[in-house]
């Protein structure tokens, strides 16, 4: 067993705060970047959107939260990256559901095969990991 410098709820809260520190990045860029170029008065769809990508945040936060700690550093790594990318693709589908902008919709279709292939990756480890534990 692996000695590591930081206890289980250490690295668990490390986790999850460099993980919700990357969507706050992540999500709050694009309108900030919008607004700025819109002289401060970015539109808004304002429909369900927000209140969608609101939801799928909360649901990918509660998945995240229910993880339990294993004390192995890469498998917690692995469980709760595969979830966060699951959530950007939730995110992404919104987009390319609802969207308009074009370029934002080529980014959406570029960020779900990338995030599609990381998952699968993260799946084959989670899987691979789990038959050499048993």
């Amino acid at each position: 067993m692996h000695q590591y410098p930081l206890s289980c709820f250490a690295r668990t809260f490390a986790v999850r705060g460099l993980v919700v520190a990357a969507l706050a990045i992540s999500g709050f860029a694009v309108p900030m970047v919008a607004q700025a170029q819109a002289g401060g008065h970015a539109h808004m769809n304002t429909g369900q959107t927000p209140k969608d990508m609101h939801a799928s945040m909360m649901n990918m936060q509660q998945q995240m939260d229910s993880v339990k700690a294993s004390g192995d550093t890469d498998y917690d790594f692995a469980v709760m990256m595969r979830i966060h990318h699951q959530g950007a693709v939730d995110m992404a589908q919104m987009e390319l559901d609802k969207g308009k902008d074009p370029q934002l919709q080529a980014m959406a279709k570029e960020i779900i095969a990338a995030q599609k292939k990381e998952i699968a990756q993260f799946d084959q480890w989670i899987e691979q990991y789990k038959k050499q534990k048993k």
